[in-house]
């Protein structure tokens, strides 16, 4: 099962993600076996080191951070550690000493990571040293993000603050209203140096002055529809995406839509399900959708270039562009690199058993992953 919903007291898994029935008691139905194939290119995995316990049973937003030399991850326990991404050493170690609820950010010699009591702790990069503290309204389940003056943090009560990188002082705060049902996440800010980005729970996308916290202008992804609240559950999660002077975002049971941040015109609008993060490369937008999918977009026409159907029920993780490959991770353990011309399996690697559920990364050509039993994997394609 793929995404938590949140719905005032009480917790419900969605029909939508998963594939699996709500209320009827069907059983669930077991991931899609793999697809053979000739492998065209060798993914193999360099190191791997456990970086703590288990990220919790719930979905979550855990995910690690690069910085330089150095791969940041946090679990669930609240141990945080820095490993060396050239052979997995460990460089340092610190308990923070309370639950997490969300992944690393980092940025500006600088880490950020929220705790789940509703904390912003921001720390030193090179020594895992406290810098500052700050106490949130609830929860923030995405990493937290920033520029060279602001640290932003996106709440699952619907508030984005902002910080001063260097004080901690708040400096603004933007509220949008929540719905009654959402799924367990939220979307991952884009800060630029003067504006910032922000997608939300009611399907909205919304431009912030980042000196005042202004609204400079105000869409929609997705129009909510239905009758349910269940039907009518359009969020926003994951991370959008800039690309060629383009602002790509994508809602569940909506729309992926191509946007210019200039005049916040809508260029062009796909009808797509998803709550992952979105990926580009030879000129697509790659999309990981609710039926775990993977699509392929052109980014300027909108036309769809391909469609990866073969990990149905294998809850696949956003895609990530690596070389000319997209990669995806899955629940059992996989790694799946397909070509990005036209969707094909090329590469397949196996991690950890307890499978993959946060966002892969990328730097250069090795891709790093973070298994559910807290262990990160680096993984070279050749």
């Amino acid at each position: 099962m793929n995404a938590l919903l949140r719905g005032f007291t009480v917790a419900i898994l969605t029909v939508a993600v998963s594939g699996c029935s709500l209320f009827s008691g069907e059983e669930e139905v077991g991931p899609n076996p793999l697809v053979e194939f000739e492998a065209e290119k060798e993914a193999e995995v360099l190191w791997s080191v456990s970086v703590g316990d288990q990220l919790g049973e719930f979905y979550n937003q855990f995910q690690p951070a690069i910085s330089g030399d150095a791969i940041f991850t946090t679990d669930k326990a609240g141990a945080l550690h820095a490993i060396d991404r050239s052979n997995g050493d460990q460089l340092w170690e610190r308990d923070l000493e309370t639950s997490m609820v969300g992944g690393v950010g980092a940025g500006y010699g600088k880490l950020f990571v929220t705790a789940e009591r509703g904390e912003l702790i921001v720390l030193d990069a090179d020594t895992g040293e406290d810098l500052w503290r700050a106490v949130l309204s609830s929860e923030a389940v995405a990493p937290a993000q920033a520029n060279s003056e602001l640290v932003l943090v996106q709440q699952i009560d619907g508030k984005v603050v902002a910080f001063d990188l260097e004080s901690g002082a708040r400096r603004w705060s933007y509220t949008s209203p929540v719905p009654k049902l959402t799924l367990r996440g939220t979307g991952v800010p884009i800060v630029t140096q003067n504006v910032t980005f922000v997608s939300f729970s009611s399907g909205k996308l919304v431009a912030l002055d980042n000196a005042s916290g202004d609204l400079l202008w105000e869409r929609r992804i997705s129009v909510p529809q239905g009758r349910s609240a269940l039907e009518r559950m359009v969020d926003a999660d994951g991370r959008m995406l800039i690309k060629d002077r383009t602002l790509f975002a994508a809602s569940f049971q909506g729309s992926l839509i191509a946007l210019n941040p200039l005049r916040a015109q809508i260029l062009w609008s796909q009808d797509v399900s998803t709550f992952h993060s979105l990926s580009a490369g030879y000129g697509n937008i790659y999309v990981s959708d609710a039926a775990d999918a993977v699509q392929a977009f052109d980014q300027r026409s909108s036309a769809s270039v391909w469609t990866q159907a073969s990990l149905g029920n294998r809850s696949i993780t956003a895609p990530v562009s690596i070389g000319n490959a997209v990669a995806v991770g899955d629940s059992e353990g996989y790694i799946h690199f397909m070509s990005q011309v036209d969707g094909r399996f090329i590469a397949r690697v196996h991690t950890s058993s307890d499978g993959l559920r946060g966002d892969l990364l990328v730097k250069g050509n090795q891709l790093y992953a973070l298994s559910n039993d807290s262990r990160l994997y680096a993984v070279e394609l050749r």
